[in-house]
This record gives C-alpha cells, structure tokens and sequence, in this order.
C-alpha cells in the first residue's frame, strides 16, 4: 500500500500554525480600539471608518519591508525588534503626507514555522502599534518550504491611515526661503543593510558579536538599534498644518528621499555638518573606503526625519520640539534649483564633514 500523502510531509505542519497563532491572537488584541470590528481569523479584518470630524477625508496607504536588517535579528535570535521596525517605518511613510495611522497588516512567510520566533516579530509588531496608536487587525503566515532556507524568514507591512485634505502635505506648499530642519535618527534604521554587513564583514573583518568601542558597544546590538517612529512629536503640529513638506529618510538617503517633495523649480540646500554624524556611520565610512556621495544616497546618515518649515513658524515649531524634548537640527534651507538637493560643499570636497 502507497504511503499517504500529507501536507505535513511536505513540509507544511498546520498544527504549528494554529499554536502560534493561538498565541498571536492574544497579543493583537491589545491593540484593537473601538473600531476594529473584527478578531483575527475572519477572511479580512473589519475596521468602522469614522470621520465625522472630517471635511474631506483622505485614505494614505504603504507598503515596505526591513530588508536585510532581517539577516541581523536572525543570526542574533533577537526578533522582536523586526517587527518594530517594520511597524514605525510604515508610521512614518503616511505621517509625511499628514495622515494619522489607523490600522496595520503584516506578511509573515517562512520555510518552516517556528512559533516563537514568529510569536516574537508579531510581539514587536504590536509594541509599536500601541506606541503610536494603531490597530493590528490581520495578516497572512506563509509556511513555504523550498523557497526559504532553515532558519529564514521575511516580513512585510501594510498600513492605512487618514488625512483631511486640507491638511494634506504633497510638497506643494514648499517655497523659496522655506527652512529644513533635521530630526535624528538613532542608527541605520532599516536600510543600508547589504552596504553595512559586506563592510563589517568582508572589509572591517568584525563579526556580530564583536565589541567595537568606536561604534558604541557589540556590533549586532548597535545594527538592531530600532527604526524609530516620529509620529509623537510631530502629530499635533501636522494636525495644525504647519510643515510645508515632510520626507521621511529611508533607502535613497537625503539625496533621493528629499526631492520627492520639492516642486520642480526648487532645491534643497542641505549644510553638511550641521548635524551629529553617528559613530556607526563613520566607521562604515573609514572602513568601507565608501565615497561620501554614495554614504549620502545608502545611509540617513544621522537624520531620519526632514521637515520643510516656513520662516515664520520656526521659532513655533522649534519651541513645540524642545517642549516634547524631540532634539532637531536647523540642516538647511529651499533655494531656487531644479528640484533636487544641493549639499553645501560638493561631497567628494568634504569629507572631513564624516571623517
């Protein structure tokens, strides 16, 4: 008699599922408002669109991934933190178009399920959708055996949030004369991965574990450093339509991120210097031989949130920040140009700025 067949010895174990997502269940709820309608497990998560207080309401919608931060968390077996990340990154992808994040949904997919590494990136997930307010109300776990190595995973992230039209921020309002100010980052964030591993490990020879002092500590920890999101601070000076543009600093760096929200006729004008370089970017930088162009365009290189600010809401703006105890920066200003931006001193003239 013919041995059956079995989704289980094909490699896909269903009961693993369910155990993991017995778990998740509990862990999603907490951040379920009011108006999620709906508990994980329905073919599709139902959310009470509620926008009596709107003139115009505006749906704003992304999508994005952690990228190779992944081979970081899984060589470290830490993996709370991926979730993390992939949660705030999206936060920050719809908050410079001014919208208010209102729900999130996550890609899981694997070769084969493991439930608490699974259980740990979902945990990560959902401390930054309390953090800034939204509700985890579904996702897809893929076990795809034969497509992902032992031990691999990937995660993606969708998020949906709202904006009243009037107080949508498109780069529209940017002027000539406009100031840019530079909020911090607090590492790579969650790009430049592929750059960062092939210069620590090919170039620099220094593994994750390794204690590099000129870095801040073991190498992995100073890589995982988590993807922040800047909705706190920034929120309630959207909802009172003071950024003329915002960009969000993520793969492209300020050489790509800022010119998506520049009119044609104008550039950013950005002061290299202006801000503290953080000590992992300059180790990249010495050890990689990287040319300060290229560091500009892969890295944020300090700066994980740019702010377009007219003149005369500056010192409002920079008073609001100090009372939140967000730290800035004052990085640059709008000039007349051809949408793009414009460092200060040529990068390859300059690069004591990183050195």
């Amino acid at each position: 008699m013919k041995e059956k067949s079995t989704y289980r010895a094909a490699g896909v174990n269903i009961d693993a599922q369910d155990e993991a997502l017995s778990q998740v269940r509990t862990i999603v709820r907490d951040t379920h408002g009011p108006d999620v309608v709906s508990d994980i497990g329905l073919f599709g998560g139902l959310f009470r669109a509620n926008f009596s207080d709107m003139e115009s309401p505006i749906l704003v919608s992304s999508a994005d991934g952690v990228g190779t931060k992944l081979r970081v968390a899984q060589a470290m077996k830490i993996h709370d933190t991926v979730g993390y990340d992939l949660v705030c990154h999206c936060v920050n992808d719809i908050l410079v178009q001014g919208a208010k994040p209102l729900f999130f949904l996550d890609y899981f997919a694997t070769g084969k399920l493991e439930p608490p590494i699974m259980v740990d990136v979902v945990r990560g997930m959902a401390r930054a959708c309390r953090e800034n307010g939204v509700a985890l109300i579904g996702g897809e776990t893929a076990e795809m055996p034969g497509f992902y190595q032992a031990g691999d995973y990937d995660v993606a992230g969708f998020i949906v949030g709202v904006v009243d039209e009037k107080r949508l921020i498109d780069g529209k309002k940017v002027v000539e004369g406009d100031l840019l100010i530079g909020l911090p980052s607090v590492g790579l964030h969650t790009n430049g991965y592929s750059l960062a591993r092939s210069i620590l490990h090919e170039r620099a020879g220094v593994e994750l574990q390794s204690i590099v002092p000129e870095i801040g500590g073991k190498v992995g920890e100073v890589l995982l450093e988590p993807h922040i999101s800047y909705l706190r601070p920034l929120l309630p000076l959207v909802e009172e339509g003071v950024f003329h543009g915002m960009a969000h600093i993520t793969g492209g760096g300020l050489t790509d991120n800022v010119p998506r929200i520049l009119p044609g006729n104008l550039d950013a004008r950005i002061k290299l210097g202006s801000w503290d370089v953080l000590p992992v970017f300059r180790y990249l930088f010495r050890e990689g031989n990287v040319e300060v162009d290229e560091m500009l365009r892969v890295f944020n290189m300090g700066i994980g949130m740019v702010l377009v600010v007219g003149p005369d809401e500056v010192e409002r703006v920079a008073r609001r920040l100090e009372a939140v105890r967000q730290k800035f920066y004052f990085i640059g200003n709008v000039v007349k140009g051809s949408g793009k931006v414009a460092y200060d001193h040529p990068p390859a003239d300059f690069p004591s700025w990183i050195a």
